[in-house]
Order: C-alpha cells, then structure tokens, then sequence
C-alpha cells in the first residue's frame, strides 16, 4: 500500500443513536500523514439499536441473539460502508464496534470484522482497544492522537471536547509532539441527558437542547450532580451511568428543569476542564444542544467552536479519526498514548486484521 490511501472509519458512540462512517484521503505515512476530509454519512442503526442497548445495559441475553446481533452489526456496517464509498474502493477499513462494556481491564467492542472484510472487498482493522488494556492502560481515549494530526496549531493551545455518551477531551499543546499530548474522560454527557428525555419528557433526544431550554436550573439538583460529575475516577469512564441515583433522587422535579440543570451542570464541569485553552473545539451529537454549548463557553471563558471551523464536520469527528487511527496502525504507528491510557510501559501496537478473501498482506 502506497503513502496514498483511500481510508474509511466507521464509529457508534455509548448514545447508541447511530452509525458514522466517514470517507478520509491520506497521503504520506506515519506521524507525517495529512489526512484530506471527503464526506460523511450517517445511518440509523433501525431494529438493532433496541438489543445493542439491551446488551450494554447488562440484561440477561443469550448467546444465539448476541452471535445474531453482531452479525446483523457488521451488515449494517457493509450497508452504510458502500453508500458512503459511491463506487469507490477502499484501501482500508477502520471500524471501532459497539462498547458493550467497560470496565478496564475487561472491554468488548462489540463488532465482526469478517463479513465487512468480504462484503466491502478490503481489510479491516478493528478491536483497537485491547492491546493497551493488555499492557496494562485503561484502553481509552483513543483519539488524542488523531486530534494531534487534525487539529494541532503552533503556537495556541487547542482543547478539544468530544460530546458524546460521556464527554472526552484532548489538550493539545502549543509547542511539542506527541509526548506533549494531554487528554481524559471528563463524565457522562448525552447518556444521561438522552435518558431524561426518554424517562421523562417522552422523546428520544432532546432536539437542539429545546426543553431544556425551557426549564430553570434547579441549584440543589445542580451541586448534586455535580458532586456525582466530579467524583468519577479513573482514566476511561465506561457503560455504566454513574448519574443513575442523581435521576432517582430528582424525579420529582419539573421534566424541562431537570433537563435545564443536567445542561447546564455537565456544561460547566467540562468548561473547567479547558480553562486556559486558546481554542475550544467541540464535535459529538451533543454540539446541537445550545443550552450545553452555552454553559461550556461560559465555565471555559472562551467560544466553543464547531470542529467545522477547523475543517473537520463535527457530527464526522469521530469516523473520521477512526480512518487516521487505522492508517497510522497500518503503518506500524501505536496509535494509544501511555500518558494518555495509563499504560506503564511502551505504547504497544494496536488492532486485528481482517483480510478480504483472496488478499495478499504485505506491509508499505
């Protein structure tokens, strides 16, 4: 495989709300690579959504519907795979799978890879978590180092904020590589307030942040919640919802309040957590909530950019990392960071390979 690649990076979040598949061109190799942002689609994850949350909630399901479900996934992924290439060939695949659990050591990205090998026509790469759980890190966040390539600035301090499932953030410095890179799991974000909306409001989501919107914060619930929000430790927060006994302790309060004080909460434990950036760069399903948005600018003390303004769509984020990811471990590059992860030695090389049938591996 040539310094010039066609690479495509696919990514469901802990919200469960859909598939993103993302189109990346990628020339040089390496640490030198320069990715080229094509397109993004997104997919409806339709029947399987229903099982895929069942599953990551931890309720009782057998093998056969789990076998079932991860086959299905992986169709899905071919599906929405070959409506983003158009006719076009991949060179490569990333898939990060579904998170069904996290509790490191023990992770499982749910996902197999042999069927959008053969359907798509390419390799994949896929369960890039475990080889750093192995060494010893906590197998998270990942993407620090796709942050570093696609948004680094000489000279500004460029935080930034994934607003997914839980809210991730990655520091990059104004001077320095890789070594230099700070980032961390924050706490929950759009898994609880999707579920606010699903248990008391009625809806899937809270569109644009528009109930929210429309309740007053409740400052009793808010320091609650927030004691929750800052009490969570460790490097990589996973499936379970540490806010689950905030919500039972709260339900009686007006849906729109609760919603408001879950805002504004979240938003401003998160702006703390990038004061001191010169630029904030925000990405995720969560940058549509205004309230959120609103509350990380004000604890932050400076706009919170759209990862748009940098060249990269925001709702294509994530996708489009994985592409990078999955280039850098093609070209023998750890794409996990020890700073990062936690792990205690060398950053070991990452992911399982997936050839098409008939494909001849060798390396650039």
């Amino acid at each position: 495989m040539s310094g010039h690649r066609t690479v495509v990076g696919c990514m469901t979040g802990t919200s469960i709300d859909g598939l993103d598949c993302s189109l990346v061109r990628v020339d040089g190799v390496g640490l030198d690579l320069v990715p080229r942002f094509v397109r993004h689609a997104e997919f409806s994850l339709g029947a399987l959504a229903a099982p895929l949350r069942t599953l990551a909630d931890q309720h009782p399901t057998t093998a056969g519907e789990i076998a079932r479900l991860a086959r299905d996934f992986a169709l899905l992924h071919v599906e929405g795979i070959r409506g983003l290439l158009r006719g076009e060939r991949a060179d490569l695949i990333c898939v990060h799978g579904q998170t069904v659990f996290h509790a490191p050591p023990v992770s499982w990205q749910l996902m197999q890879p042999s069927p959008i090998a053969a359907g798509v026509g390419c390799p994949v790469i896929s369960d890039l978590r475990q080889a750093d759980l192995a060494a010893g890190g906590q197998g998270a966040p990942l993407t620090p180092i796709a942050d570093w390539i696609f948004f680094r600035e000489v000279g500004r301090r460029v935080a930034v904020v994934n607003l997914g499932g839980f809210c991730n953030i990655t520091l990059l410095p104004a001077q320095g590589g890789i070594d230099a890179i700070e980032a961390l799991d924050v706490c929950v974000c759009n898994q609880l307030l999707d579920r606010i909306a699903r248990d008391r409001l009625g809806v899937p989501f809270d569109a644009d942040g528009a109930h929210a919107a429309e309740g007053h914060a409740n400052l009793v619930a808010a320091e609650d919640l927030r004691q929750v929000l800052t009490s969570a430790r460790g490097r990589s927060l996973g499936t379970g919802d540490e806010a689950t006994a905030w919500l039972g302790r709260w339900r009686t309060i007006d849906p729109r309040d609760l919603a408001a004080t879950a805002s504004e909460t979240i938003g401003r434990v998160i702006g703390e957590k990038v004061q001191g950036a010169d630029r904030v760069l925000i990405a995720g399903g969560g940058i549509r909530h205004a309230r959120l948005r609103a509350a990380i600018a004000r604890a932050a003390g400076v706009e919170a950019e759209a990862t748009d303004a940098a060249g990269l769509p925001a709702q294509a984020r994530e996708s489009a990392q994985f592409a990078v990811l999955g280039a850098l471990a093609w070209d023998g590059v750890p794409v996990s960071l020890p700073r990062v992860t936690g792990c205690p030695g060398s950053a070991p090389l990452a992911g399982s390979w997936t050839p098409p049938p008939g494909w001849a591996y060798a390396r650039p």
